[in-house]
């Protein structure tokens, strides 16, 4: 397979570091720059030991002179619109991934939740990724959806490093120590996404703690038809056996069996007296499997590469 050159607008922040981490180890992707504003002319291999070049600043009127085979777009929500215009305009056969929530109810692009969504993704030269909050609600809920859901409510928590590099309330160590802090309780971005791709309604609640990285998901939906805790074990485990990066738990699965790592855990299922209230529980890094892996994942599909390449940690 030809390698190809891939370009990250946005490499400064916590999912720009780990996709640099990512291509370091990548057989097929060539680096072909890195922006960062910040980190203007600073050596990329001062974050990444082992990764040539630099810190670039790159508009998008300047990508005649820094074109790629492949573009990922890190930016923070509501910014993508004139780099895909750019691309578009110079080459409308370049592949783009974007991080941000901005295409994921464009049904122009594909949306990249990987093991949901396979056969779409090859060849795919659009792609919104999916939010990391609505990653782990939608792994948990997918081996259901076939039986019949409904009445979904979701808690997540995850660590700080979910709410960015730019300070505030939400990724403060010392806020968090000790504690954990409620937002975004009401059409959360993630509530949103999760509805439309279910095309049901979902509830979802989520918390900041003081860890770094992680999420723990906790659902809960009525089944249509009451099931036995066997069945709904058999269900989970038959729905994702072939998948490389799920795994599945009969006791809670904890955040710390994942972190670091492209894979999600999905378990600790417990029903109702009836059998028809399922409660389970899904954890995943926000920051790999919930963003710099999975799009890694996807892109590796739309440029028909092995799947896992890049995937594996060193």
């Amino acid at each position: 397979m030809t390698d190809k050159t891939l370009a990250i607008v946005g490499a400064r922040g916590y999912v720009g570091q780990e996709l640099l981490r990512i291509l370091r180890r990548h057989s097929g992707f060539e680096l072909a720059w890195a922006s960062s504003r910040e980190k203007q002319g600073q050596p990329l291999s001062a974050d990444v030991p082992g990764l040539a070049g630099d810190y670039v600043v790159v508009a998008p009127k300047q990508l005649t002179e820094r074109s790629a085979d492949v573009y990922v777009l890190a930016l923070p929500n509501g910014l993508a619109a004139e780099w895909v215009a750019a691309i578009a305009t110079l080459d409308p056969a370049a592949v783009v991934l974007d991080l941000s929530a901005d295409y994921r109810f464009d049904a122009d692009w594909t949306y990249g939740l990987t093991e949901l969504r396979r056969s779409r993704l090859n060849g795919a030269l659009r792609i919104s990724n999916p939010g990391c909050y609505a990653t782990a609600m939608q792994l948990a809920l997918a081996p259901f959806q076939p039986l019949g859901i409904s009445n979904i409510h979701c808690f997540g928590v995850s660590g700080y490093s979910g709410a960015g590099t730019r300070p505030s309330a939400h990724n403060n160590p010392r806020l968090l120590h000790d504690n954990l802090r409620a937002y975004g309780l009401v059409n959360h971005m993630h509530e949103r996404e999760v509805s439309h791709q279910l095309q049901q309604p979902v509830y979802f609640m989520p918390s900041v703690a003081g860890f770094f990285r992680g999420i723990q998901m906790t659902v809960s939906c009525q089944l249509d038809q009451p099931l036995t805790l066997a069945e709904v074990n058999h269900q989970l485990e038959r729905f994702y056996y072939a998948e490389a990066r799920i795994s599945t738990s009969a006791s809670v699965p904890d955040i710390s069996m994942v972190r670091n790592t492209a894979d999600c855990c999905i378990g600790g299922a417990v029903l109702s007296n009836d059998g028809q209230r399922l409660v389970l529980v899904s954890v995943l890094d926000n920051l790999l499997k919930g963003a710099a892996s999975q799009a890694i994942q996807n892109l590796n599909l739309a440029c028909g590469f092995d799947e896992q390449d890049g995937l594996n940690n060193d």
